[in-house]
C-alpha cells in the first residue's frame, strides 16, 4: 500500500488527541512490547508525557536504548502522525488503552494491546461475546455445528468473535450474519490486509452489517506466522468464553483455549467422533473440564449470571417488540425444498447421485436441481467439492 504524502493538506485527525498519539508512538517504537508500554505509562502522569521526557528519563522507564532514542528524536511521533493520517483516510478508528471505547474485559489480561485498529463499530467490543474457534480444515459436521451454534447464540444477543480464518472461523461469522447480527473478526494482519484473500467479501459484509474488523497491528502488516498465535489472546480476552468446535492435536486453536484458561474465561467444546483427528482437541478439553456443547442452551446455562441477565433482558424486549415472533425467523420453504432439505444432513455430505436416489419417488431430477439452487440461495445448504451437499442448520 503506498504511503501517504506528507503534504500540508493532511492534517492530524481532530479526534486523535495528544494522549492517543502518544500511545500510538509507543507501540510503533522499536523493541517495545505491550507489557513494557503499559508498565511505562503506569509510571507517568499520562501517556502524552512521554514526548517531553529526556533521553535519560526514557531509558529510566526500562526502554531499550534504540526505542528511547527513537522517541527522543521525534521519529516515533512522526510515525504515529503518519499512521493516524492513513487510518483516518481509510476510516479506521484507533482505540487506545486510555480510550473509553477500549473494552474493559480486555484490560483484565496480562498483556492487553495498547492500541487497537478498528474498522467498523468499535463499541461492539464492550458487548458480552463468545469466541468461536477451530480448525481451518473442518469436516461438514464441524462447519455445520460452528454455523448453527454461532447463529443461535448471536440470535440471543451474544456477540460472535472469531479470527476469520478458513474453516470454522468463517463459518462462525456466517452464522452470526445469518442471524442478522453483527460479528467481530480479530485479525493477525493490518485491518487493511484481508487474509485469506478469498474472505474479502466476508470482511466487507461484516463491516456493512454493523460489525467490526480488529487488529493490534499497524496498517499494511502482512501475514506472518508469529502474529496469529499472539492474536489469539485478544480473541479470548474480549470474550466471556471460548467455544472450540473442531481442532486436531497440534492445531493453533489449542493456543486460544490455553489463553482462555489462563485468563479465567469459560471454555466450551463440541464433542466429536473419537476416531476423527479433528476431535482430539475438543474431546480432550471436555475431559479436562470444558463444558460439553451440543446446542446454544449448553453455553447459556453456564454464562455468568450478570451476563445472562443482561442478554435475557434485551432478548425479552426484542421478543415483545416483534409481537411474540421467534428469536430467529426462518424463511418459508416450498414443498420440494423441504423434501430435499430433509434428505440432507449436517454431519455428513450427501453426493448428488445419492441425493437423487433418496428422493426419486418424490421429485424429478430437474425439481431436485431447482430445490438445491433455492436452498443454496437461502443459505440453508452448502455445496462442497464433487457435487456434495450439507445442511447449514
Amino acid at each position: 500500500m503506498p504511503s501517504m504524502p506528507e503534504a500540508a493538506g493532511f492534517a492530524m485527525p481532530a479526534e486523535l488527541d495528544e494522549e492517543r498519539l502518544a500511545w500510538l508512538a509507543l507501540v510503533l517504537a522499536p523493541g517495545l512490547g505491550p507489557r513494557r508500554v503499559l508498565d511505562a505509562v503506569g509510571r507517568l502522569e499520562s501517556a502524552g508525557q512521554v514526548f517531553s521526557l529526556s533521553l535519560t528519563e526514557l531509558e529510566g522507564l526500562n526502554f531499550p536504548a534504540l526505542a528511547a532514542q527513537h522517541i527522543f528524536d521525534g521519529k516515533a511521533r512522526a510515525l504515529a502522525e503518519k499512521e493516524a493520517r492513513q487510518a483516518s483516510e481509510q476510516q479506521v478508528q484507533l482505540v487506545t488503552y486510555g480510550c473509553r471505547e477500549y473494552p474493559e474485559r480486555l484490560k483484565e489480561i496480562y498483556d492487553p494491546p495498547p492500541v487497537l485498529w478498528v474498522r467498523g463499530n468499535a463499541r461492539l467490543l464492550a458487548r458480552p461475546s463468545i469466541a468461536v474457534v477451530g480448525t481451518r480444515h473442518p469436516t461438514p459436521y464441524g462447519l455445520g455445528m460452528a454455523e448453527m451454534l454461532a447463529r443461535d447464540l448471536a440470535a440471543r444477543g451474544l456477540l460472535i468473535v472469531s479470527g476469520m480464518a478458513r474453516g470454522v472461523d468463517s463459518a462462525a461469522h456466517r452464522g452470526a450474519l445469518a442471524a442478522k447480527r453483527p460479528t467481530v473478526a480479530v485479525w493477525g494482519t493490518g485491518v487493511d490486509v484481508v487474509y485469506p484473500k478469498e474472505n474479502r467479501k466476508l470482511a466487507e459484509e461484516i463491516v456493512a452489517t454493523g460489525g467490526a474488523l480488529v487488529s493490534e497491528l499497524p496498517l499494511g502488516t502482512f501475514p506472518a506466522p508469529q502474529n496469529f498465535p499472539r492474536r489469539n489472546r485478544i480473541l479470548s480476552g474480549v470474550s466471556v468464553g471460548v467455544l472450540v468446535v473442531e481442532a486436531s492435536e497440534r492445531s493453533g486453536t489449542r493456543v486460544t483455549a490455553r489463553c482462555a484458561a489462563e485468563q479465567n474465561r469459560d471454555v466450551y467444546a463440541v464433542p466429536g467422533n473419537a476416531t476423527s483427528p479433528n476431535s482430539w482437541t475438543p474431546n480432550t478439553l471436555i475431559k479436562q473440564g470444558a463444558q460439553l456443547t451440543a446446542s446454544w442452551e449448553d453455553v447459556w446455562e453456564v454464562l455468568p449470571s450478570q451476563v445472562r441477565l443482561e442478554l435475557e433482558t434485551e432478548w425479552g424486549v426484542a421478543s415483545e417488540t416483534s409481537g411474540g415472533a421467534s428469536v430467529l425467523e426462518e424463511p418459508a420453504l416450498g414443498v420440494n425444498e423441504r423434501i430435499v432439505l430433509e434428505a440432507l444432513r449436517q454431519d455428513v455430505a450427501v453426493q448428488i447421485d445419492e441425493l437423487l436416489d433418496l428422493v426419486e419417488t418424490q421429485l424429478s431430477s430437474s425439481e431436485v436441481f431447482t430445490a438445491i439452487f433455492e436452498l443454496e440461495m437461502a443459505g440453508r445448504i452448502r455445496s462442497l467439492p464433487g457435487k456434495n451437499y450439507v445442511r447449514t442448520f
